[in-house]
């Protein structure tokens, strides 16, 4: 968990009038002076402080010093939760299994909306936690609305002044009378520049920093007092509110937000048909956020989106690939892809709005992820499990051996089909009551990357019911496994590729099928890669595996020809006296087949060109690690070659004795 904190040279003066220092809360209250706004979120004034960030130490000596002020807010928590815990109360007296009660389920989520901002993106986080929350209450929260009532537009121009140093009149050429939209953290107005430019401008809620910070002050109070005395739940619930806090106190920061979105175009505005709005620097700051006007049309709009001739199917399809970039090559992801926040514009490209809520996944566990998915296809179960030790879902002391078939019964339904018909959703929900079942703790990567990609095939089986995210994504998959270098992904390739010291040609059959899907797939980096891989140390164990059905498939050819012959050669001259050359063994012939079909394959793929292949190959050939693998192929055939003359003589010479 990171904790930002204010730097000590941008502290406020001890000296101010009103004495003391002065705590985050302060800081936050003080207006914005206007000679300080108009500038680049980079480039902080003297005085000001870098990251107004959640410090829970600074937070907790702010509000025991306040506990009149803390009264007041518990008293008014207090009476809706109160009776809300009376009723599932009184439901379990009466018999009524309270986890699986929708109506109380319902209740919850409006209780959450009444109580403001805080408990809102509390109630959404709980939404992605399977080892806190029972199904059906995980299933009613991912409903709950991220919308309040709109606060007085004279507040909103307030802050536009305080914030970007002149009256919004001033400021912009056009500004809409009212809000086109308000939620829990802000609202939203459409403006004009006096350059012509049509914008979107964000406001911030007044004193929402406060209010969402006595929340996070009390609610963790309370998560450590159930965290010590209550023995059901595993996870760690003041871990888990403090990076719920910390992602709030970044969405507050509307200069963090606009980072964030230079940032995600940076990383994927160069993908085909996604589109990034631009930051307006300078009528930004920390409570006012001006970016560019998006016309566009939610993807769940699908007779609009139809009547402008563009095809939602194929937009959903540049979000899935967009998505997979996001978790499994940067790391860097927008956490709440939901409806509202993905526009079809005009010219058919997906526009993403909203970069609040982002997240990062670090390489290790990106790559673990690629490996979970490894392993469902190859129904290695105990290897998933391992999966989740690693990736931080079970201590290492977690005793799996009842987990393992848990997993088989959760995958039992898809055992006939291959892991691109899987459904996410149906598959996350049947984990979700196995993590409530079991002792998991769910990271709070894992559970924005659930929300993400459910809230995704939510919005893709709404425009075509037979959309298969999976489908879309193994492809990505695919090209992954074959083209990065990273120990962890090779040896992946070889558990997928390999059974019991067989190698599975299907397996590699269909991996190079769907890489070539993929829309970056490069031939020429697998071929080069591939080389590269196995004239290394690291590939030693493939390398030898596949020297030997390679020398499989050279004997099988000699075989075939030398059968071939023998047979014309009994049919022009009709001496049977000739001893038959046996052909290739069915195993041999099946090896050959194979090595068939893959070069079919590559014939078949985006970049393989007649006209350059001779040069590759020359490229190719001169490698010293492709000579090595030429030598240990050409030594190996040899070496069966002058085994099978052996056998034939020896054979021979028993024959000559036996006649004789």
């Amino acid at each position: 968990m990171i904790v930002k904190t204010l730097p000590p040279s941008s502290r406020p003066n001890p000296e101010d009038s009103r004495g003391g220092e002065l705590s985050v809360i302060d800081v936050v209250s003080e207006k914005v002076t206007s000679d300080s706004v108009v500038r680049s979120p980079r480039l902080a004034l003297a005085g000001e402080p870098e990251a107004l960030g959640y410090d829970p130490v600074e937070i907790e000596a702010h509000y025991s010093k306040r506990l009149l002020q803390v009264l007041r807010r518990i008293l008014a928590v207090l009476r809706p939760t109160l009776a809300f815990v009376f009723g599932l109360w009184w439901d379990n007296k009466r018999g009524i299994v309270v986890k699986n009660d929708r109506p109380r389920a319902v209740q919850l989520r409006e209780l959450l909306t009444r109580l403001g901002p805080a408990y809102i993106k509390i109630g959404q986080a709980l939404s992605t936690r399977p080892d806190l929350v029972p199904p059906v209450y995980l299933e009613e929260l991912t409903r709950l609305q991220d919308q309040l009532p709109p606060f007085p537009n004279e507040i909103a121009y307030q802050f536009i002044e305080e914030e970007l140093g002149a009256p919004p009149a001033e400021v912009y050429a056009k500004i809409s009378p009212q809000p086109i939209a308000a939620a829990s953290l802000g609202q939203v107005y459409k403006g004009q520049l006096k350059t012509g430019e049509e914008v979107a401008i964000k406001v911030q809620r007044p004193d929402l920093r406060e209010t969402i910070t006595i929340d996070l002050y009390i609610l963790r109070r309370i998560a450590a007092w159930v965290q010590q005395k209550v023995k059901r739940v595993r996870s760690d619930l003041v871990g888990i509110l403090d990076e719920l806090g910390d992602r709030i106190f970044e969405e507050m920061d509307y200069i963090h937000e606009g980072e964030n979105a230079e940032r995600f175009f940076e990383l994927y505005g160069h993908m085909k048909d996604v589109y990034v709005p631009k930051i307006y620097w300078e009528y930004t700051n920390r409570r006012v956020l001006t970016m560019e006007w998006i016309n566009g049309t939610k993807l769940t709009q699908t007779a609009e989106i139809t009547a402008q001739g563009i095809n939602a199917r194929y937009l959903i399809e540049v979000g899935v690939q967009c998505s997979l970039r996001q978790l499994l090559e940067h790391g860097f992801f927008h956490a709440d892809p939901h409806p509202g926040n993905l526009l079809a514009t005009p010219d058919g490209k997906l526009a993403y709005l909203d970069f609040g809520m982002m997240s990062e996944i670090q390489p290790p566990q990106r790559y673990g992820l690629i490996e979970a998915i490894v392993h469902v296809v190859n129904r290695d179960f105990e290897g998933l499990a391992k999966d989740y030790v690693k990736l931080d879902f079970l201590s290492p002391e977690t005793d799996l051996t009842p987990i393992i078939p848990a997993f088989a019964r959760v995958f039992a339904d898809a055992q006939g089909a291959s892991v691109a018909d899987l459904n996410i959703k149906s598959i996350t929900d049947e984990l979700s009551a196995l993590m409530y079942e079991y002792p998991f703790r769910v990271p709070p990567y894992y559970a924005l990357i659930i929300r993400s990609l459910v809230t995704l095939e939510g919005i893709a089986i709404f425009i075509d019911p037979d959309f298969k995210v999976l489908s879309e994504a193994y492809p990505y998959v695919s090209k992954r496994l074959l083209t990065d270098p990273a120990p962890a992904l090779r040896a992946s390739l070889q558990d997928l590729l390999f059974k019991d010291g067989r190698f599975r040609w299907n397996r590699l059959e269909n991996l190079l099928k769907n890489a070539r899907n993929s829309q970056d797939y490069d031939l020429n980096i697998v071929l080069n890669q591939g080389v590269d891989f196995l004239a290394s140390e690291r590939g030693g164990f493939i390398r030898d595996k596949l020297v030997d059905e390679f020398v499989n498939g050279l004997n099988a050819v000699g075989k075939n020809v030398m059968h071939n012959f023998t047979y014309l050669l009994r049919e022009r001259v009709g001496l049977t006296a000739i001893n038959e050359t046996p052909g290739a063994t069915v195993e041999q012939q099946q090896t050959l087949e194979h090595i068939k079909r893959i070069f079919n394959i590559l014939q078949q793929t985006r970049g393989f060109d007649p006209a350059k292949f001779a040069p590759q190959l020359a490229q190719i050939l001169v490698n010293p690690g492709v000579q090595r693998l030429g030598q240990q192929i050409a030594s190996r055939f040899a070496q069966k070659a002058m085994a099978r003359l052996i056998r034939e003589l020896l054979a021979a010479e028993e024959n000559v004795k036996y006649e004789g």
